[in-house]
């Protein structure tokens, strides 16, 4: 097998959180383009009926003007940040703008890898050699099983699996310098044979490859029957009680409709801002950011911090920030509740 195998472990090499705070630019910038799928995987917040799933976007697509606001954005902060990612709720590969927006983002060199997370069944030939001329860095592809028959119980669709295969291949071969990384989570993989088999039907055709776990971060759904082992995280690791989230210490997300958010939960604790109106530059320094990050210093969550499951399950630990809360309030000047 060509690929390298991160298989319980951080698929990329991470910094010691604490050593870095505070940010003058936020390390993952996260680009939400679209509020759609064409999967329903089982294990997924897109198997809940769209009323039940609380607030998430009042857009469904992201417009192309506003998304190149919020790269115009991110050049007003002093460093570069490490990763400009398409990612959020849905198939950023769905979005009609998908390679102008990853060509305007290389454009204004702001971020040191720019990637998509991807179902990838929508990746032709076509698609690979656009994205790869925009300036796509990494190519990350969720796989749901390895093969038609697994693909129709884990999410719902019906493909051509040995086209989708061969897409993949053809990214691969044609990439330059791009990366790409293929991972599946564990649950739609039956045993030790189906195990085997993923890694010698993609193993040759990327770069890195994964066995994640699935994980139990999305409410209405019942993963009694689906998650295979709840000792670890998504990425293999020992589950541990988190005091601190680092999300809103190195992250920032646009959404759709503009609203800038500080970490990946499906239901937002608060709105930052937006960037509709208001400066990227000044809602990542500006108050309610601050006041946000220090009411998680004090202790001082709202119900959706309280009840979100998500940084517990994806945690690391060059993110634990638990021995360094009174570091941190003298950073942040949190020895006092803002309102």
């Amino acid at each position: 097998m060509k690929a390298k195998n991160f298989s319980n472990q951080a698929p990329t090499k991470r910094t010691k959180l604490i050593d870095k705070l505070p940010l003058d630019t936020p390390f993952v910038a996260q680009v939400f383009p679209i509020y759609a799928c064409n999967f329903k995987c089982n294990y997924c917040v897109f198997q809940i009926d769209k009323s039940k799933r609380g607030f998430i976007s009042d857009k469904v697509s992201m417009s192309l003007d506003l998304h190149n606001k919020f790269i115009d954005d991110l050049t007003m902060f002093p460093n570069k940040s490490k990763v400009l990612r398409y990612v959020g709720i849905g198939e950023p590969l769905l979005h009609k703008n998908i390679v102008d927006m990853i060509e305007y983002a290389n454009s204004k060199n702001i971020a040191n890898r720019i990637e998509i997370l991807t179902n990838a069944s929508l990746l032709t030939p076509k698609m690979s050699d656009s994205l790869i001329s925009a300036g796509l860095d990494r190519l990350v592809i969720s796989v749901q099983g390895i093969s038609k028959k697994k693909y129709k119980e884990i999410c719902g669709k019906d493909i051509n699996f040995e086209n989708f295969v061969d897409n993949l291949k053809y990214f691969y071969n044609n990439k330059k310098d791009a990366e790409s990384y293929i991972k599946i989570v564990d649950t739609a993989l039956d045993n030790k044979k189906d195990e085997k088999r993923f890694y010698e039907i993609f193993g040759d055709i990327c770069d890195s490859i994964a066995i994640e776990h699935t994980v139990p971060i999305h409410k209405g759904i019942d993963y009694k029957d689906i998650i295979k082992d709840s000792s670890v995280t998504q990425f293999g690791l020992p589950i541990s009680e988190v005091q601190i989230c680092p999300q809103p210490f190195f992250t920032i997300q646009i959404n759709p409709d503009g609203n800038i958010v500080p970490c990946y939960s499906f239901e937002y604790p608060k709105i930052m801002g937006n960037c509709n109106n208001q400066s990227l530059y000044d809602i990542w320094n500006g108050k309610e950011f601050k006041n946000f990050r220090i009411n998680i210093l004090n202790g001082n969550l709202c119900k959706i911090c309280e009840d979100c499951s998500i940084i517990k399950h994806r945690m690391f630990p060059e993110d634990d920030l638990s021995k360094d809360i009174i570091k941190l309030k003298k950073i942040y000047g949190g020895y006092y509740y803002c309102k």
